[in-house]
């Protein structure tokens, strides 16, 4: 496999340069998966558009889909990434570790939602049945659904790009997830 490097400001185009010193101010740094998507000139922003869109999904709700999708995806850099992020939303170590694995203990709705991105990512959109009805008797609507698989979408987007590139990981790395799930 080549090596990808990750590209520093001054080797991308003056639009992903603004896009750069945005993520600075308000991130402190540049993700280094931010930055290689910057190898195209137009990826980096039709990226963070697209994962920054309206939702129907809360911000802990998508971190869920995040870390569930990320895990069947086997992307290090991105369960690294958004189990920080994970925790800045407020949930705790176990909580994300069974995120990962595609469920949650301790709140029914949460568990559906885990359920659902895991099974529409490992089944590459071929959905169980019993499942979805799950997803739906916790109370998540049709609308729910379309952007939980739009979410799916662009978490693989990424998940994809760290496979192929292997570019270094820049968040504190998450731990292994044990083989017994539920």
């Amino acid at each position: 496999m080549s090596t990808f490097n990750v590209p520093k400001r001054d080797e991308v185009s003056e639009n992903n340069q603004a896009i750069f010193d945005n993520l600075k101010s308000k991130l402190g740094f540049v993700p280094n998966l931010y930055a290689t998507y910057a190898h195209s000139d137009t990826a980096l922003e039709n990226y963070l558009s697209f994962s920054s869109a309206k939702t129907s999904l809360s911000a802990k709700e998508k971190e869920v889909v995040n870390l569930a999708v990320s895990q069947v995806n086997d992307c290090i850099y991105c369960l690294s990434a958004h189990t920080a992020i994970g925790k800045m939303n407020g949930f705790n170590d176990n909580e994300i570790l069974e995120f990962r694995a595609g469920y949650s203990s301790s709140n029914p709705k949460l568990n559906a939602l885990a359920q659902l991105a895991k099974n529409v990512t490992e089944n590459r959109g071929r959905t169980e049945a019993s499942v979805l009805e799950n997803f739906f008797s916790a109370g998540y609507s049709k609308g729910n659904l379309v952007d939980l698989i739009a979410l799916v979408g662009d978490k693989t987007i990424s998940n994809y790009l760290h496979s192929t590139t292997q570019i270094p990981i820049d968040f504190p790395v998450a731990q292994p997830l044990e083989t017994e799930t539920v």
